[in-house]
């Protein structure tokens, strides 16, 4: 599959059979994942994957928001990617500093390219997915034991399709592309 084919074809997956995607597989992906470019090259991201039924029923039921799409979701999925990323290092310089006057928004910009990149590689081994940002970041924090010098950027969850939803309809390239 070609970059243009996996951009195009990729879709947000919310359905997945009960084959669980292997660990030879996921660490594939993550190897393709870890190339996402980020902030100065400093790697924040941490791929965090969650086999565990109890745990992913735990986060739907209590980390959700009571929002009802995620928590569908969540309680279809076997595995669930919690991507995280190292606090205070993207779009941060050393002495603790911005260089960018985004602030510390620089590291969901570097999250979300790391999202992407995964979910990309994912669709070359057949394996979907889908981006939630709809979370509670300290109840994930607390249900999974994550570490404080990490933050919660996204859950996504992945496996098999169950079936490949239709394209949705795109904006036309003149209602996005401006020339100055």
């Amino acid at each position: 599959m070609d970059a243009i084919e996996c951009i195009k074809s990729r879709r947000s997956i919310r359905r997945y059979t009960e084959e669980l995607v292997d660990h030879e597989t996921i660490e594939k992906i993550i190897d393709i994942a870890r190339f996402a470019p980020s902030w100065k090259n400093s790697q924040t991201a941490r791929y965090i994957i969650v086999e565990d039924k109890e745990k992913i029923n735990k986060i739907a039921a209590e980390a959700c928001l009571n929002f009802e799409g995620n928590m569908k979701t969540l309680e279809k999925a076997n595995q669930l990617l919690v991507l995280c990323s190292k606090i205070k290092r993207s779009g941060y310089e050393r002495d603790g500093s911005f260089t960018t006057s985004k602030g510390s928004s620089w590291e969901m910009f570097d999250a979300g390219i790391a999202a992407q990149t995964f979910s990309l590689a994912a669709n070359v081994y057949g394996v979907g997915s889908v981006m939630m940002g709809i979370f509670d970041e300290d109840k994930v924090k607390e249900i999974l034991e994550i570490p404080e010098d990490l933050n919660v950027s996204c859950l996504l969850s992945f496996g098999y399709p169950k079936f490949i939803p239709d394209p949705v309809p795109r904006k036309e390239v003149s209602d996005l592309l401006f020339f100055q």
